[in-house]
């Protein structure tokens, strides 16, 4: 796996995602991502904060104070996932992964498995605003570098159309991901499969 570079944002991810804290407050800190991992795997994103807190063995303001909002904490959860997905896309240009069209369609299906198995993160990434907390917008912000890459590639290849976003590309990414979550990979495959006829230049 690839090392971050100092003061990008997946660096920044990793220190958010790691903080300093004393011996108790990081047993604390991990008894709750555990105990959230298990909570939100069986009940999905709208389970109950105060069950993750007495899995934990923790009261609910030492949830709160590691993780103000319920996003912060669906996102820490999947923090792994985020930090895969980038190296997925930093793999794909490095290894020149065919044409630079075909490296950001498997990126997208990768970011797709990868938000759809994971209960939560896509409706977690699927909004964007200034109220966001550094955690969310740092994971937002780490994606976005790579997946910027990846189109950069594509649009100057000539295989994606010059006035697509990222964002756009990734509000359809989270929906098919948002919609997909309870059926098979095939129907996200597909519906991706349209995105990407919108994606070509015509």
């Amino acid at each position: 796996m690839s090392q971050p570079i100092a003061g990008s944002p997946r660096a920044e991810l990793a220190r958010l995602a790691s903080p300093p804290l004393r011996a108790d407050a990081r047993r604390n800190y991990e008894a709750v991502l555990a105990a959230a991992a298990e909570v939100f795997g069986a009940g999905g994103p709208d389970a109950s904060l105060d069950e993750i807190a007495r899995r934990a063995g923790v009261g609910n303001a030492t949830l709160y104070r590691h993780f103000p909002h319920r996003r912060d904490l669906l996102i820490a959860v999947c923090v792994d996932e985020v930090e895969k997905l980038c190296v997925i896309g930093e793999e794909l240009r490095s290894q020149g992964h065919g044409p630079s069209g075909d490296a950001l369609e498997s990126w997208l299906h990768a970011y797709i498995d990868h938000v759809r198995t994971r209960s939560g993160l896509g409706a977690a990434f699927a909004t964007g605003n200034s109220q966001d907390s550094p955690f969310v917008a740092t994971c937002r912000a780490a994606v976005g570098e790579v997946g910027s890459a990846l189109l950069r590639d594509a649009q100057q290849a000539g295989t994606a159309r010059a006035d697509l976003r990222l964002d756009d590309l990734l509000t359809l990414a989270n929906a098919i991901a948002i919609v997909t979550e309870s059926s098979t990979g095939d129907q996200a495959r597909d519906l991706l499969k349209l995105v990407m006829e919108g994606v070509r230049p015509r």
